[in-house]
């Protein structure tokens, strides 16, 4: 039998936390390993128990959301983080992809759709959609490109350039596939390759790279 997926819910709001908790606990296959009120103790919680997924508050105490996420990641490349958020935008939604968050999750939303969130972050894919990306990275990428990303461009060859590229451009496999006159599963064995050749969490940080390198130009 396989063992429960464990997540890690870090919350400086009990009520949330209870919440969160409660969602989790009802599903056979997840079950909560621990619980953080602050951004220090959702790195050492996490680090002792190494998660599955990580649920984390943007806003926290002693140590803020983006920073605690960007140490898990680092340390912890296995484990997925799902950002929990008062608003779908706000100030920290970039800096949250960039530290290797893969979605965002509204503090009210609906059960429903917080287990959708859940299981979209634990299969690997992007809970945030290219479009946000794309406004996100028009809005704040001025301020964060790395010369050193366009570099890594060259591990990539010209059809796995092409297809980042449209990636980025928001554009579903099946979409790509029929822009490149290729085959979907031929497009799927890309972008695998372009996330590991990159050691790119997901889609999402597939989007981000293709802005930061140049390769995609934002407003364009």
């Amino acid at each position: 039998m396989t063992s429960p997926v464990k997540v890690l819910i870090c919350d400086d709001q009990e009520l949330v936390r209870v919440g969160m908790s409660m969602i989790v606990t009802s599903q056979e296959d997840l079950t909560v390993a621990g619980e953080a009120a602050n951004g220090a103790e959702a790195v050492e919680t996490a680090l002792r128990l190494r998660p599955d997924l990580v649920l984390m508050d943007v806003r926290m105490p002693v140590l803020d959301g983006v920073a605690a996420t960007e140490r898990i990641c680092a340390a912890l490349p296995g484990t997925r983080v799902l950002m929990i958020t008062t608003f779908d935008l706000d100030e920290y939604a970039y800096a949250a992809l960039r530290a290797g968050a893969s979605g965002f999750l509204v503090k009210d939303a609906p059960a429903e759709e917080i287990l959708v969130a859940i299981r979209g972050v634990l299969r690997g894919d992007s809970m945030v959609s290219p479009s946000v990306t794309k406004r996100l990275l028009d809005r704040y990428l001025d301020d964060a490109r790395d010369g050193g990303e366009s570099k890594r461009l060259e591990k990539l060859t010209e059809r796995e350039k092409d297809v980042l590229a449209l990636i980025a451009r928001g554009l579903a496999n099946s979409e790509i596939a029929s822009k490149l006159y290729i085959g979907e599963t031929t497009v799927k064995t890309h972008v695998g390759r372009i996330l590991a050749k990159l050691s790119l969490r997901d889609r999402v940080h597939a989007v981000v790279f293709a802005y930061e390198s140049g390769l995609v130009r934002a407003g364009g």
